[in-house]
């Protein structure tokens, strides 16, 4: 393996020469400026040939070591003959023989002799052994060896994991044919002077744990594939670091020429490798390649082949650099701060992404977006958000991404349907009324858990796919199966520390790529960095430490919500029941409002500037805005003065009776609709202005007009045409006739999981039980047997057979197919025999079960 390997690497390329050189290019390769190209003849896993060499001649030395060891001590059957050195030849050679004769030679006889808990543990950490249900340890440990299996089981090695994984690797540990097992204190005597032995022995319990390292500690044995799961080439751990530090390779980098800095790009994006002849010793020395090897920026393999080496390739990707020969975890630096300022700064960005996403949602509920035929949210839709809301463009696409999780918007056909040969729009769906009515904690930990839970990239908005168009918010895309894992595996790193300690992207990416080196393009530091500022815009990190309402969201235990809602409503500012009414008609919110005086603020004022302290500005249309709604001027004097700490200055007293004054001499009602007013001349006003003839008015009396428009369609034009009308009802009174906005019916969320739930640990020990049961009768040795075939004849045979069996207390070997067809062995004591079915106790779980006897294909008595 090399450099680029690990989940989702890509392909490896090989390289060929330059126009002007000495030409073999490869074969259907694309020839660069820099004399490179690739090409699919030399894979990403081709491995190191250099590298493979010097492990071999190590392998080479340390076999003639042991061997001269061995002699030495009397002993030529295995290590622990070096252990009792002191004790004498003999006895060590007697115990030696002993240990051996008792060590499991197979997989499947070590899986056999383990605890019941530790298969349960196996099958916990590797649950794809368990789908089908195997019916042999044979079959186990076949399931074990598989590549694909061995793969996903390496996933979440770290790198001292890894380590002794190469070091048994190299050691032949893995040779099924030579049986070369590596003893643990060999293990000790390799690695402990990087390690303490503590943390070896713990690795070595952990592969042991997976399945891939088995045996006992004078004999541990490597699975053959887990070798292949290295992320980097064999023997980098082993051998001793030559290559550059990641300030030189930074330093270096800085000197080169636009067309040596293009050559390295190309091989850290496509593969390490690369064919070209500019390679050869004869070479001008002013060809790029031999400059870059003269920098140690590239490893010369041959005289036609180069590679990248991994530390160079992971600067140049921006990944964290790792050093395979490093086995201890790095320390990360921190700085430290107060949990109460980190959750103050929270509460604050809390703050505003409550009034944003509301904003966005009102905005959606009066305008829905036409959906896109890629599925997403277009860009004409989020600038004209934008314009509405003042909010940019980037965190309208995180919140739409969050909205979009937690189901408080939704494509579908809305209700009222606007008018549009759009299929399908985005809106607010009908859940969204009982969250805005919700606390604010309450309705915080809805967008934190969906961000939580949400299988998308939204900090991927805006780059560039495959075809090189943009990505845009809520498209098919944007979906990734590791988004999940990547945040919660970086916020729960954050979450280790102590409350109020704050660490670096750089800093958490150098860490995250040590415990999981396989995903280490996971967490490049740009990756991190813009996962921690969504966390940020979210509220469960602040000034780069975890939130307490965040840790608390992070447990995933069943109180995890309602603590984070009780640790964010602690954060939150308590809510205030008094405003500022300033002489320039604007009105300042000192802290959020309490709900009732802050829907009566928003519906007579607009919102200015908004932060700690809201702004509020006061307008004649705002007035307006109340009045329609049913206000009365009175209502409006008096909810300013009974909430304003400072005194109302006169100008606004005069402003609502002044628009008051003018609002409601018109009113409009239901004929279809009807215009009346008291004051004729207004109405005379109203039928010779433009607007009677969009609306045909038609005059029934000198106050009464008629028009077959709808009643809303009325107060609108009439409202442009610079008149100030009231709906009423049929008692005369005014109503508030303000749309509640389009509404869609949420979908249910019917897309499958990624991944199916793990299986329970009582189903776990009912597998093993099972297991144990085919084992049994696998093992078991048969006596008279019959077989029950259909014929009324065997049929009956096996009936007396199960039924003598009963009466005697005799196990009996059966083979049973159960109702999906699938055939198991199993050895079992009968108990009753009758109605069609066998009652058998089943001597490793102890229970009771029950056989269809008509499914029963074979029957012998155990000896």
């Amino acid at each position: 393996m090399t450099d680029s390997d690990g989940p989702e690497s890509p392909g490896g390329p090989a390289l060929s020469d330059s126009p002007g050189g000495s030409a073999m290019p490869a074969s259907g390769a694309e020839v660069d400026a820099a004399g490179l190209a690739s090409a699919g003849s030399l894979p990403d896993d081709s491995g190191d040939t250099e590298a493979r060499e010097e492990s071999g001649s190590e392998l080479r030395r340390d076999e003639a070591a042991s061997a001269h060891e061995q002699a030495a001590a009397g002993d030529q059957t295995t290590a622990e003959g070096e252990i009792a050195e002191a004790k004498g030849p003999r006895k060590a050679a007697a115990k030696t023989r002993k240990a051996a004769a008792k060590a499991p030679a197979t997989l499947a006889e070590w899986l056999a002799g383990r605890k019941d808990a530790e298969l349960v543990a196996l099958l916990q950490v590797r649950p794809d052994l368990a789908v089908p249900l195997p019916s042999s340890m044979a079959v186990l440990a076949a399931r074990i060896e598989q590549r694909a299996s061995v793969l996903r089981a390496t996933d979440e090695l770290d790198t001292l994991d890894f380590a002794v994984i190469e070091t048994l690797a190299v050691h032949g540990a893995a040779d099924s044919r030579e049986h070369r097992p590596v003893p643990r204190p060999r293990l000790h005597k390799l690695l402990g002077d990087r390690v303490a032995k503590t943390a070896i022995n713990a690795a070595v319990d952990r592969l042991r744990a997976r399945g891939l390292v088995w045996g006992p500690d004078s004999e541990l044995h490597l699975i053959p594939a887990a070798q292949e799961a290295l992320p980097w080439p064999l023997g980098s751990t082993t051998q001793l670091p030559d290559a550059l530090t990641e300030s030189e390779i930074v330093a270096a980098l800085a000197e080169l020429t636009s067309q040596e800095k293009a050559l390295l790009d190309k091989l850290a994006t496509t593969g390490p490798r690369g064919r070209t002849r500019d390679a050869a010793p004869d070479t001008p020395a002013d060809r790029p390649v031999q400059r870059l090897l003269a920098r140690r920026l590239l490893n010369w393999i041959d005289d036609e082949t180069v590679e990248l080496p991994p530390t160079v390739g992971q600067v140049l990707r921006r990944e964290p650099v790792t050093d395979p020969h490093e086995l201890t975890p790095p320390k990360p630096e921190t700085t430290k701060l107060t949990a109460a300022d980190v959750n103050a700064a929270a509460a604050g960005e809390v703050g505003e992404l409550l009034r944003h996403a509301a904003a966005i949602l009102e905005t959606l509920g009066q305008a829905p977006a036409p959906v896109l035929r890629s599925g997403g949210l277009g860009v004409r839709e989020i600038r004209r958000i934008v314009k509405q809301t003042g909010i940019d463009e980037t965190r309208i696409g995180l919140l739409a991404e969050i909205l979009a999780a937690a189901r408080l918007v939704d494509k579908g056909i809305p209700e009222p349907a606007p008018d549009s040969d759009t299929d399908d729009y985005w809106a607010p769906t009908t859940t969204f009324d009982a969250w805005d009515a919700a606390a604010p904690a309450k309705r915080w930990v809805v967008l934190a858990r969906a961000w939580l839970e949400l299988d998308r990239f939204p900090w991927m908005i805006g780059m560039r796919d495959a075809n090189d168009k943009p990505l845009v918010a809520l498209a098919p895309d944007l979906r990734n199966m590791h988004a999940v894992r990547d945040r919660r595996a970086i916020l729960e790193l954050l979450g280790e520390f102590p409350s109020g300690t704050a660490v670096s992207a750089s800093e958490l990416s150098r860490v995250l790529a040590w415990r999981q080196p396989r995903w280490r393009r996971h967490f490049r530091t740009d990756a991190v960095q813009r996962t921690l500022a969504e966390a940020e815009a979210v509220g469960l990190v602040a000034r780069g430490a975890l939130t307490s309402a965040g840790r608390a969201l992070l447990h995933g235990n069943e109180s995890g919500p309602a603590d984070a809602e009780a640790a964010m409503a602690a954060a939150l500012p308590a809510p205030v029941d008094h405003v500022l009414v300033q002489a320039d008609l604007t009105v300042i919110a000192p802290g959020p409002l309490v709900p009732e005086l802050q829907e009566r603020i928003s519906l007579v004022a607009d919102v200015e500037s908004a932060g700690a302290a809201t702004v509020y500005r006061i307008s004649e249309n705002s007035v307006r805005r109340a009045l329609d709604a049913g206000a009365t001027a009175a209502e409006l004097q008096n909810l300013f003065t009974a909430h304003s700490r400072t005194p109302v200055p006169q100008s606004l007293t005069y402003l609502i009776d002044d628009v008051a004054r003018r609002h409601g001499r018109l009113r409009v009602g239901m004929a279809q609709s009807f215009v009346r007013s008291e004051d004729p001349a207004l109405l005379a006003e109203v039928l010779a202005a433009p607007v009677a003839g969009e609306l045909a008015l038609r005059a029934v009396a000198p106050t009464v007009a008629i028009s077959q428009a709808p009643l809303a369609e009325v107060l609108t034009r009439l409202r442009a045409a610079g008149f100030s009308p009231a709906g009423e009802d049929s008692s005369g009174a005014v109503v508030d006739l303000r749309s509640r906005g389009i509404r869609i019916a949420p979908r249910p969320n019917t897309r499958p999981s990624y991944r199916p739930n793990p299986p329970s640990l009582e189903q776990l020990e009912s597998l093993v039980a099972e297991l144990r049961a085919g084992e049994r009768a696998a093992q078991a040795r048969s006596g008279q047997a019959v077989r029950s075939d259909g014929s009324r004849t065997n049929t009956a045979a096996a009936l007396a057979l199960l039924q003598l069996a009963a009466r005697v207390r005799r196990a009996v070997h059966i083979g049973y197919v159960d109702a999906q067809g699938v055939a198991s062995q199993r050895v079992v004591e009968p108990l009753k025999v009758g109605g069609g079915q066998l009652d058998a106790l089943d001597p490793v779980t102890g229970a009771v079960r029950h056989f269809t006897l008509h499914r029963i294909a074979s029957v012998a008595l155990v000896d």
